[in-house]
């Protein structure tokens, strides 16, 4: 189940399960009645109904759900994901910030992002997608970036032991894998060149594209921008979804 099928199966639970709590009582008694009253033949016959009938219950409850103010309040919520443009609040340098995000579409529509368009750009590629800087950064600064690519056919656990190994020649110190759930659900790795202002700074997360591949997400920033773009990352990566 993907991280969007997730978020979408907390919001029908969350809505529907104290205003449905009667319907669903008065539905299942009727189906009680239907399936264990009467002689025990008849019983029988009845059970080979009974995907049916609990189909048709949930379809009458979904319905009903659907038609209430919570049901209204889920389909709203559901539209909120995919706004256009949204205000969020987002902690830079131990601040909140109110910040205006608009929604991107990934490569091939296959994900979406929203980004903080007053700051970044997205740049569509061939391969991956690039999120960096709407103006370049003077030669003085170290790159940053944020590369979101999909490897279609190479697992998650495969992938960062490859990653891992090809990013301990330029990050000796490279931090070991860990797995998170924040921003994203997946691998991360994080590593620094070198204690000083400009030190170069990388996380790599890592993450099932929901079928047999994966994304690839890597952000390069520097060691004294880590509360700045480095924030700005991890809350635009939040809102990272995959759309099958």
């Amino acid at each position: 189940m993907s991280k969007f099928d997730e978020r979408i199966k907390r919001e029908l639970e969350k809505q529907t399960d104290e205003d449905v709590h009667e319907l669903k009582d008065d539905v299942w008694n009727e189906i009680n009645k239907e399936l264990f009253e009467g002689k025990r033949s008849e019983m029988k016959r009845k059970k080979r109904w009974v995907p049916a009938v609990l189909i048709a219950a949930a379809a009458l409850i979904l319905a009903f759900t659907l038609q209430t103010e919570p049901g209204l309040a889920l389909i709203k919520g559901i539209k909120d994901m995919f706004a256009p443009e949204k205000e969020i609040i987002q902690s830079i340098e131990g601040q909140d910030e109110p910040t205006e995000v608009h929604l991107n579409e990934g490569k091939d529509s296959e994900y979406i992002i929203y980004v903080d368009e007053s700051r970044y750009k997205m740049i569509k590629g061939e391969d991956a997608d690039i999120i960096t800087t709407i103006e370049p950064l003077p030669e003085k600064y170290p790159e940053v970036s944020m590369e979101i690519k999909q490897y279609p056919s190479d697992k998650p656990e495969a992938l960062v032991k490859e990653i891992e190994e090809k990013l301990k020649v330029d990050f000796p110190d490279l931090r070991g894998v860990e797995t998170v759930s924040e921003p994203v659900e997946g691998y991360w790795l994080h590593g620094l060149t070198e204690s000083t202002w400009d030190g170069k700074v990388i996380d790599v997360y890592v993450i099932s594209n929901g079928k047999d591949g994966s994304f690839v997400i890597t952000e390069k920033y520097f060691l004294e921008a880590a509360e700045g773009h480095g924030a700005r990352f991890y809350h635009m990566l939040q809102s990272f979804e995959i759309i099958e």
